[in-house]
């Protein structure tokens, strides 16, 4: 089966947790434990599923090969959705919790693009200070009293990977850290990524902040809907332009932290690599999203988390992204 009345089902599982919570049963498992169980018998894996929030979306439950692409099974995670098409073009692990690092940002990005104002100044605190990080932490420089945009803050989580712009941001948007976190796990409920729990919004090591690999598709997907954050990804470099603390102008060079955007990594000839977000920590290892675009104009999405190191993670991305199919199969329902 590759279509399902995605209605239909959505309603039953409603109705199935509301029996579930009216009966008072087994109240110590995971709320989504009935839900997960539905869907495990209900779905077929690698198929598409109908509209559930106004979007399409692309479904596996199970593992799915690709041809031509060598599976790298010390990674933590990896996949690759066809966007156009609806299809798991890939899958591994894409449903085990892991550690995202800094491919968290993408939520503080998509929050910032819906809740701002990018026009909006920002006084840099205490807080987001780069002062107030470990100084092997990735860094924009941010000085407390500094006046920045919002739009240079959010270049500089994007395209530096600032984790002071992010707790600027997240200050800026929720009033502080705590209440944006709050927002950035109420956005993962509406979007339907159920095994993501966030505790920071920069990617910091929390043993409590988690996602997985489908969950960050989930996230990605909605981002690349704004255009804004489409051009912020596609940047080979930003300038931002700032105002010091003792009132005199001032301005930094990011250069991104892509290896396919700086051209320390050979990019696939098959497909443009639009662009994305890494993620790197010892405990995440060496993580990347990425948006692609083929000849035909078909988009897809590739991830590849938990890489020992950044020559295997730019040489799986590589092999599975010149792995996409000339002929993705399209969708059969046509809907």
């Amino acid at each position: 089966m590759r279509c399902i009345n995605r209605v239909r089902l959505f309603t039953a599982v409603l109705l199935l947790t509301a029996c579930f919570h009216l009966c008072g049963c087994r109240e110590e498992e995971p709320k989504n434990t009935m839900v997960t169980e539905f869907e495990k018998e209900n779905y077929n894996a690698n198929l598409y599923e109908g509209k559930l929030y106004a979007e399409e979306l692309c479904v596996s439950l199970e593992q799915v090969a690709l041809a031509e692409y060598q599976e790298d099974t010390d990674l933590h995670a990896a996949a690759l959705f066809d966007l156009a098409d609806h299809q798991v073009l890939y899958s591994f692990r894409v449903h085990e919790k892991l550690y995202p690092a800094s491919v968290t940002k993408i939520m503080t990005a998509l929050l910032a693009l819906e809740r701002g104002n990018l026009e909006d100044q920002v006084t840099i605190s205490s807080h987001a200070a780069a002062a107030a990080f470990p100084p092997d932490a990735s860094l924009c420089g941010l000085i407390e009293g500094d006046v920045w945009s919002l739009n240079d803050l959010v270049n500089a989580l994007m395209i530096r990977s600032g984790n002071d712009a992010a707790t600027a941001i997240a200050e800026y948007i929720a009033g502080s850290e705590d209440a944006f976190v709050a927002m950035m796990n109420q956005r993962a409920e509406e979007l339907m990524a159920n095994n993501t729990h966030f505790m920071n919004p920069h990617g910091l090591h929390d043993d409590a902040h988690y996602t997985t690999a489908y969950d960050i598709y989930l996230i990605f997907k909605e981002c690349i809907k704004d255009e804004r954050f489409i051009e912020i990804i596609k940047k080979d470099s930003f300038t931002a332009s700032y105002v010091k603390s003792d009132g005199s102008p001032g301005s930094s060079e990011f250069s991104p932290t892509n290896y396919y955007a700086r051209g320390l990594a050979d990019r696939p000839g098959n497909v443009t690599i639009v662009g994305g977000k890494t993620g790197t920590t010892g405990e995440a290892g060496n993580c990347l999203v990425l948006l692609e675009q083929g000849e035909d104009g078909d988009s897809y999405i590739s991830i590849v988390m938990g890489a020992p190191d950044k020559a295997v993670l730019y040489t799986d991305m590589t092999s599975l992204i010149l792995a996409i199919p000339d002929d993705a199969p399209a969708d059969e329902a046509g809907s």
